[in-house]
């Protein structure tokens, strides 16, 4: 696994890269399997790909706050980046893990390697729910996948330093909730982990076996492309 080492100018090349990555993956353009470690350096709120606006995300807020709604290519509900909340995104193949072909199997193996790699500092986190990390039975991470003809794109959020209040103001409640949320506010289940981000990418690089930098042959046309067509373009973030 290579990790991608790209400058990336805005949060809609961000989206982009990611879906330009594993197009690129899945046509052999690219190495197979990438990680890619990132942060927003604004808030921004980032849909699901069928997530509702009205929904899910508080309108009047984000529009006072200034608070761009973005919508990403993976599916689950809306959640919110920027400073202090550390991004990764992985991609892998298939072809090179069959076992990833079932959705639940794929779950597993990313959440198996972001829990080992927050546990180096933090070894009270859980995997809760489908795709969850828990720190005291809060929410620290939450993460979404989508699968393509021979690989799969898996990112999520950890929270470390996230402006928690930002967080919750910005999003309703939640469509569809774990049980163990017990229906608490975004106030009372969202956390951040105390843990030093430097040290946590090594760690997460480590748990995914990365091996080495993928500087060259990067998808720059596609992510011009896509950010254009699709998330900086408001018919796509706010379609539904």
């Amino acid at each position: 696994m290579k990790q991608i080492m790209m400058d990336v100018a805005d949060a809609a090349s961000h989206l982009a890269l990611d879906e330009a990555m594993l197009l690129a993956a899945d046509a052999g353009q690219v190495a197979s399997e990438t990680i890619r470690l990132w942060q927003f350096d604004h808030h921004v709120v980032v849909l699901g790909r069928s997530s509702k606006v009205d929904a899910e995300v508080n309108r009047d807020f984000c529009d006072r706050e200034r608070v761009p709604v973005m919508r990403r290519c993976s599916g689950g509900a809306a959640v919110v980046g920027g400073p202090g909340c550390l991004m990764y995104s992985v991609i892998l193949s298939q072809r090179e893990k069959p076992e990833l072909q079932k959705v639940d199997a794929a779950h597993r193996f990313v959440m198996d390697r972001v829990v080992a790699a927050i546990r180096c500092q933090v070894p009270e986190v859980q995997h809760q729910g489908i795709c969850d990390v828990t720190f005291q039975n809060r929410k620290c991470s939450g993460n979404s996948l989508r699968i393509t003809r021979e690989h799969l794109l898996y990112h999520g959020t950890i929270l470390y330093d996230a402006d928690l209040a930002v967080l919750a103001n910005c999003l309703s409640e939640a469509p569809r909730q774990p049980e163990y949320r017990r229906r608490r506010d975004h106030h009372d289940f969202v956390t951040n982990i105390p843990v030093r981000v430097n040290q946590l990418k090594e760690d997460l690089l480590n748990a995914f076996g990365a091996d080495g930098d993928l500087k060259t042959g990067l998808p720059v046309q596609q992510v011009a492309k896509l950010k254009t067509t699709k998330y900086a373009n408001p018919a796509w973030n706010l379609r539904h």
